[in-house]
């Protein structure tokens, strides 16, 4: 029960068996042990929208003024680099790691697609590889690294690309999942190890699983209207942890949906895959 105000980016950690999300407008990340039920919250000066952990230890943010390196002993950070810097109201909004330890990370704005899509090397140099988005959000991959998928939000469509894993290129742009906004707003998602994607659906209180063709294979209504994101978690990797939203809602609404913002877990019956580490 986290209350947060936008709950975002689940991350589980395979080691500590542990999941992290952030807050983003509360400007906290947060970290669970199911195990033994313990929660912990760190506050960081900026709002953080994305992370993944780092090879050499510790872990890198997309924030709201671009990318960072957090030190979770000394709760440290490092600035990187922006490359929307001086663009008004936008900000990181979601991001995963490829099997090559890239980093590709979506930015937003409220109007319009001027938002893009980067991929961060190793060696710290930043591509823009999607351009005119209108709200980035979640970033996946199949099994075998052939495709990957890209949301965009306004567009409520889920893309699909090839992927090419030793060179870090996509090409061949086309709908995966394409609806309207009546369904729905997609949001973060993730891959199972059947190549099944899964994304929340914010506005819905439903979590989805699309079969490899684009077609439903699973709806999971939610006790929250407004689900952000999902991940694997857990021992075996078949947990799915779902963060969620109470910005925006009214007073009536809180009381209808009371665990809005809060931390879920679904029992699943496949299993997810581990998420790999930033190389840089």
């Amino acid at each position: 029960p986290s209350q947060n105000i936008l709950g975002e980016a689940p991350l589980w950690n395979v080691k500590e068996q542990a999941i992290y999300w952030v807050d983003i407008d509360g400007k906290k990340i947060q970290r669970f042990y199911p195990k033994t039920g313990k929660y912990e919250s760190f506050d960081v000066p900026v709002k953080v929208c994305l992370m993944a952990f780092r090879e050499k230890g510790g872990m890198i943010f997309g924030a709201e003024d671009g990318f960072y390196f957090w030190d979770p002993k000394t709760q440290k950070m490092d600035f990187i680099t922006h490359p929307e810097k001086g663009k008004k109201e936008a900000r990181f909004n979601d991001g995963k790691v490829d099997r090559k330890g890239r980093l590709w990370a979506g930015t937003m704005t409220f109007e319009g697609a001027t938002s893009a899509l980067y991929r961060m090397d190793a060696d710290l140099s930043v591509s823009k590889m999607v351009s005119e988005v209108t709200i980035a959000n979640g970033v996946g991959w199949s099994p075998d690294n052939s495709t990957m998928y890209f949301v965009d939000s306004i567009r409520y469509v889920i893309n699909a690309f090839d992927y090419d894993l030793a060179t870090g290129t996509i090409s061949n742009q086309r709908p995966f999942v394409q609806k309207d906004a009546e369904f729905g707003t997609p949001d973060g998602l993730t891959v199972d190890s059947e190549g099944y994607v899964w994304c929340a659906i914010y506005g819905s209180w439903k979590v989805m699983r699309y079969d490899p063709s684009g077609k439903v294979a699973a709806e999971i209504k939610m006790p929250v209207s407004k689900p952000s994101s999902c991940m694997f978690g857990g021992k075996d990797l078949n947990e799915l942890y779902v963060t969620s939203i109470s910005e925006g809602l009214s007073e009536e609404d809180k009381i209808k949906e009371p665990m809005a913002g809060d931390l879920f877990m679904i029992k699943t019956e496949v299993k997810g895959l581990p998420e790999p580490d930033f190389a840089g």
